[in-house]
């Protein structure tokens, strides 16, 4: 069994792989990273940093690639839901 590592999503815990993403908490979680301008949700789509979709607040610092952030125990992560 792997160990667990557990993050806040939205005030929500989340229990992750040890080693995984903020990205993975995010949709596990099954809630959108963030919004577009024109309100369609947005998630992760290339996993490694490029197309920026998966941004979210985490310890309240904006606009934190999800997909390229491990996971730390105690981390508050916040998205646009």
């Amino acid at each position: 069994m792997p160990e667990l590592t557990t993050v806040k999503i939205n005030g929500r815990p989340v229990a992750v792989a040890s080693g995984s993403t903020v990205a993975v908490a995010v949709m596990l979680a099954g809630i959108a990273c963030r919004r577009s301008v024109s309100g369609e949700q947005r998630s992760p789509l290339c996993g490694m940093g490029i197309c920026f979709e998966c941004r979210v607040e985490i310890n309240g610092r904006p606009h934190c690639r999800s997909c390229q952030i491990l996971a730390r125990p105690g981390m508050e992560v916040s998205t646009d839901e």
